[in-house]
């Protein structure tokens, strides 16, 4: 599973990467649909909502859900809390190919998964609050400056789910302050984090949206500024979102590879030089 030198070289100049085919669907995704719609069938039951129960149906594995979250919006939290609990997924969290891509393009043999970083988003149509702004993935995840995401939807992905949006290079302008917004709006958290003079960065770089199918896996650089796509189509959008990092990464070792909004901890205590708030 060696990446070529020119894969090698997109990453480092683009700031993110695309492998096709990357995961074995049957294998490796199948497994996930299965168990969500297992989920989806036990909360429907223990909280008495008839759903139209189907054979299982990998192109409706999360059929019955918006069934759930119109009836009460707090069963659909049950079931984003719990799919990421699933054992399949918890599997690909820690799956070897992963430390190998990370070290192939890092150099390092010190390869860590940050701790609350990995997760499986259900991003619904009608909550913007959700939807995270343009970012970096450090100030949301800290551990390491030298990290990288690896995404992969579970639906497929087309121009009204909202694929993720990329600024292509602008990894390459190192750390950037973060302001807080947003709460007076329903956002918490990651959520309230925007960059500081945003609308520079939006003006020197491009914008790319690559869609992707079941199986495809995303590398995003954690200084590549990018954000949630808008949601407008009839169904949810169904991502995964594992996060690696590098030990040996001198900002992380300053900083103990402590962790940022999972772990419980403020910006302002752990890099008070990325508040710009204040």
């Amino acid at each position: 599973m060696p990446l070529s030198e020119e894969q090698r070289a997109t990453f480092a100049r683009d700031g993110f990467l695309v492998l096709r085919d990357f995961y074995d669907v049957a294998v490796d995704v199948a497994p996930i649909w299965r168990g969500i719609s297992e989920i989806i069938g036990i909360v429907a039951d223990d909280h008495h909502i008839a759903l139209d129960r189907q054979p299982f149906d990998p192109a409706a594995f999360d059929a019955g859900y918006l069934t759930l979250k119109a009836a009460d919006r707090a069963l659909a939290s049950i079931v984003y809390d719990a799919v990421k609990q699933l054992a399949p997924f918890v599997r690909l969290v820690a799956d070897w190919r992963h430390e190998v891509l990370f070290r192939q393009l890092r150099g390092t043999d010190l390869v860590g998964i940050a701790g609350g970083g990995s997760g499986i988003r259900i991003d619904n149509s009608d909550e913007d609050q959700y939807r995270a702004w343009w970012h970096q993935e450090y100030p949301a995840q800290f551990r390491s400056v030298d990290g990288i995401v690896f995404w992969s939807p579970l639906r497929s992905l087309t121009p009204a789910l909202g694929p993720v949006e990329i600024l292509v290079g602008s990894h390459r302008e190192g750390v950037r302050p973060v302001v807080r917004e947003g709460e007076d709006a329903g956002r918490s958290g990651a959520y309230t984090l925007r960059l500081e003079r945003e609308q520079e960065l939006l003006d020197r770089y491009r914008s790319v949206a690559p869609l992707a199918e079941p199986g495809d896996l995303v590398l995003i650089d954690f200084l590549t500024v990018h954000r949630s796509g808008r949601n407008r189509a009839s169904v949810p959008r169904w991502t995964m979102q594992l996060r690696y990092f590098n030990f040996a990464d001198p900002m992380g070792r300053s900083i103990g590879w402590a962790g940022s909004f999972a772990a419980g901890n403020r910006i302002a205590d752990v890099h008070p030089d990325l508040d710009a708030s204040k």
